[in-house]
């Protein structure tokens, strides 16, 4: 289904016209949470309910939740595992936090570790949205919700999806290149542009590109822009795993391939930082030209940060993920105390979110209620934004870290 569906998503202008996402249908508290099945409420619920009992304290205003990353090996995933499992802390509840390393047989084992561990709710950031049948047909048969975090999950069992506009990433990380190019009033200048795109097995990795994609389009069409490799389609620039040392070594094969004469390189369109990372690394070493290139990213890994500071790659799209958990957080509770979910919930985020029911789906006609938050893009001349989040510091040398 992630062929088909990643096709379909390629072959369209407008992905909002393309549904991705989780199951319930169009209703938006869906049937598999625990508010319209054997509520852990209902003081009638059988005792001997295994699924139940372990939903009931969490109704009470505690339980217990799993937390499940994907990899310790990206920056952004230590951050998201490290403010979810301190949110749900301070508000109470106990929580299983596990990083499975890229591994999607060792994330279905974790996630089964926390079914039988008595998990009254499941937080999931998938490392393939297709490989966690096996684990998510066992949440649905103990009742047990999922939030889909970040990466939707192909399966109907997600009870919701929260993650950030990921067709906006990309459609940012576009008109940032347009922009700042002034392709508009171009005239007869060329720009040559390479592409480095994301994980085929990540969901949001065609939402990026093809946000992307569709901001150039009409530059590529008019000739204005130039792939002078000719690999412009998702297959030929993918990225699997996001991998820096595998966007390295394309990056290099590419500049050793079509720049060595001498052919000016002006943009690279990446798709996170970890490929920026890679591809800025090919571009000081290896490439042939002296003129400074255009790098995006997505993110705002330190590293890469300091590459903006020192002027190596040009924007990242910073996603606040201390706010993607206190959006998961806030719907959770509601998830587990019963409440209708809808867009009635998102005033009491404080944070700028859409709830949509229409732009993604777990399998074909069934809708995933998701709560997408709004993207940033960051440049060396705002890094001062990251510094007030408060989850950044400046250093005297300019360059940004992590704060304690």
């Amino acid at each position: 289904m992630k062929r088909k569906l990643l096709g379909a998503l390629l072959s369209t202008a407008m992905v909002a016209s393309l549904t991705v996402g989780c199951g319930g249908g169009n209703d938006t508290t869906p049937a598999d949470t625990p508010a319209d099945t054997e509520a852990p409420a209902d003081a009638e619920t059988p005792a001997d309910n295994e699924a139940d009992d372990a939903s009931a304290p969490a109704a009470a205003g505690g339980g217990k939740i799993g937390i499940s990353m994907p990899t310790q090996s990206l920056e952004r995933w230590n951050r998201d595992g490290a403010y979810l499992d301190e949110q749900f802390k301070a508000a109470g509840f106990e929580t299983v936090l596990t990083y499975s390393d890229n591994d999607s047989g060792k994330q279905v084992n974790d996630i089964q570790n926390m079914l039988a561990d008595g998990v009254n709710l499941l937080v999931v950031a998938a490392i393939d949205g297709e490989a966690l049948n096996t684990a998510m047909n066992e949440a649905a048969e103990a009742n047990v919700p999922v939030i889909s975090y970040d990466r939707l999950i192909l399966n109907d069992a997600v009870s919701y999806y929260v993650s950030f506009d990921n067709y906006t990433v990309g459609k940012l990380q576009g008109e940032f290149i347009v922009d700042t190019l002034d392709l508009a009033n171009a005239g007869d200048t060329v720009y040559n542009m390479e592409i480095t795109a994301g994980d085929p097995a990540d969901n949001n990795a065609g939402y990026f590109y093809q946000g992307a994609m569709d901001a150039l389009q009409p530059y590529l069409d008019a000739g204005t822009l130039n792939v002078v490799s000719g690999q412009t389609d998702f297959d030929s620039v993918a990225t699997a795993q996001w991998n820096t040392d595998t966007a390295l070594e394309r990056a290099q094969n590419v500049l050793s391939s079509y720049y060595a004469d001498g052919t000016q390189l002006d943009v690279w369109l990446c798709s996170n930082d970890s490929t920026a990372l890679g591809v800025a690394q090919a571009v000081t070493s290896d490439y042939a030209g002296s003129n400074s290139v255009l790098i995006t990213g997505q993110d705002g890994d330190e590293a890469n940060l300091k590459n903006i500071v020192d002027g190596v790659q040009t924007m990242t799209v910073y996603k606040n993920v201390s706010n993607e958990s206190v959006v998961t957080l806030a719907l959770a509770k509601a998830i587990l105390a019963g409440d209708t979910i809808d867009d009635s919930l998102v005033p009491s985020f404080g944070i700028e979110c859409a709830f949509d029911t229409e732009s993604y789906e777990t399998s074909e006609g069934n809708k995933c209620p998701s709560f997408l938050l709004v993207p940033n893009v960051i440049t060396k001349d705002n890094l001062q934004d990251l510094v007030d989040t408060g989850l950044y510091t400046m250093g005297d040398d300019g360059y940004l870290s992590a704060a304690n």
